[in-house]
């Protein structure tokens, strides 16, 4: 070594420091890739855990919660603009340095944190998590990023629309190109609609509540926190921004509930279907969490009528438990599969299946569903949609009414599976559900009901309602 070099002072090495907020995204991140979890299940806990350490206060929760949410919505376009910044597939890059670049890339395309705090933070985050050595890596790829806006970089990664509409589309707004195709057929063509309700998957919805009739109204969950009108349910309340509906008494005593407002149309229109005879036994087949359960609950309480809640997942049935537990009228909870009930063919006047489902409709709340299914997944449901409606015609009585329901707008899960069950079953009509929403515009052409997001401002809630005639 030259006297020059002995002489050059060496650089000291310094401590990565630890952002919480920063921290905090990245591990609910990795709970979701590695774990397979939700965020809305991962994230609460999370944040509940920083403030009572006191790294946290709202402005901070409110940024990790951004980060997290954002970064999952905008995926699949940020990994487009990222594969474009490196020099290898993306599937070689590890995922805890992906993570770190989405979030770095979100904080640079997605927020309006200034490109130098966006970086460092984003470099510095890295240093912590993965080292000095892949730190670097993260500092020259979000430099690259960071020479575009968002608009630019989507104009050069995305393949032009009249070349590939449905990549063109799945680049832009961040979804699969099959959830494109997909829900493309589900609203029947035209760019407008589909562009639409794409951009309505990647907003962040708004909270709703219900106020449980018998237990609570509108007007008392309005004077105890801010809020607006529901849209459509009379039942219906929408929480200012950055509200916590945890906080209310009416939620914490189970006499309200937070719940989509599509999910309260779904309950209110069969509640609501024309019924000739007797009306004293209600079924929710798959009542799991029990949202719709609690409502409907109330509902039946107020005509003297009792519901039956049949949940398959104990732990599930447990919750709908919680959720009927003060319900002014008779109910019951039990454990038991829809597909092989236990109760008496012909025993209820109104029965609702809401399937499990791809959960298609309610991307805007679980962003990350998007890139976990799979196309093949929809014919694992099939088998299953079909036996529970199946059911749950002979399970309501001549003249009663059955309500199918799903949280997805695939036609595969909606029309598909009740056309395929009438022809094969029989003795069943469909009635038309629009009349039971009066005032709610764009049902479709009927007899069927499809909510739509960019519509609505509600999750894709689908539901058609059948009367058994034999």
């Amino acid at each position: 070594m030259s006297e020059q070099a002995s002489r050059r002072p060496h650089k000291p090495y310094r401590r990565p420091q630890k952002d919480p907020v920063r921290m905090l995204a990245f591990e609910a991140l990795r709970a979701v890739d590695e774990r397979d979890a939700y965020a809305n299940l991962v994230l609460p806990p999370l944040l509940k855990k920083a403030r009572e350490k006191g790294d946290f206060d709202g402005r901070d929760a409110a940024l990790a919660t951004e980060l997290v949410y954002g970064t999952l919505r905008r995926q699949g376009t940020y990994d487009a603009i990222i594969s474009a910044c490196i020099d290898r597939p993306l599937r070689e890059v590890d995922p805890p340095v992906l993570d770190v670049l989405a979030l770095g890339a979100h904080q640079l395309l997605g927020t309006r944190i200034p490109t130098h705090a966006a970086v460092s933070a984003s470099v510095e985050l890295a240093r912590v998590v993965l080292g000095d050595g892949r730190a670097k890596f993260v500092n020259a790829v979000l430099r690259k990023i960071s020479q575009q806006d968002l608009d630019a970089w989507v104009a050069q990664v995305a393949p032009p629309y009249d070349k590939d509409a449905e990549d063109h589309l799945a680049v832009v707004h961040s979804h699969p190109r099959w959830v494109v195709s997909a829900l493309w057929d589900a609203l029947g063509g035209g760019r407008a609609g589909i562009e639409d309700l794409l951009e309505a998957d990647n907003e962040r919805p708004e909270v709703t509540l219900v106020a449980r009739p018998g237990r609570s109204t509108t007007e008392e969950l309005a004077a105890a926190t801010e809020t607006l009108p529901g849209r459509w349910s009379p039942y219906a309340l929408r929480m200012a921004e950055g509200g916590e509906p945890g906080a209310i008494e009416a939620i914490k005593d189970g006499s309200a509930g937070v719940q989509d407002e599509g999910s309260q149309l779904v309950a209110i229109a069969l509640a609501n279907a024309p019924l000739e005879g007797s009306d004293a036994r209600w079924l929710d087949g798959c009542a799991g969490p029990g949202g719709k359960a609690a409502l409907l609950a109330a509902l039946a309480s107020e005509r003297g009528a009792a519901l039956l809640a049949s949940e398959k997942q104990p732990h599930r049935a447990r919750l709908v438990e919680r959720a009927l537990a003060g319900n002014p009228g008779p109910y019951q909870v039990i454990a038991a599969d829809g597909t092989r009930p236990p109760w008496r063919p012909g025993s209820f006047d109104r029965v609702l299946m809401d399937v499990p489902c791809s959960g298609l409709g309610a991307l805007r709340r679980r962003p990350e569903a998007r890139w976990r299914r799979r196309p093949e997944d929809l014919d694992g449901f099939a088998p299953l949609q079909r036996g529970l409606l199946t059911e749950a015609l002979r399970a309501v009585r001549v003249g009663g009414i059955v309500g199918y329901a799903t949280c997805s707008p695939h036609l595969a899960e909606t029309r598909v599976v009740v056309d395929d069950v009438l022809k094969k079953v029989g003795g069943a009509e469909l009635i038309d559900a629009r009349p039971l929403l009066p005032g709610v515009p764009a049902l479709g052409d009927g007899p069927d009901i499809q909510l739509w997001p960019h519509l609505h401002g509600t999750d894709a809630m689908y539901l058609a309602l059948l009367r058994r005639t034999v």
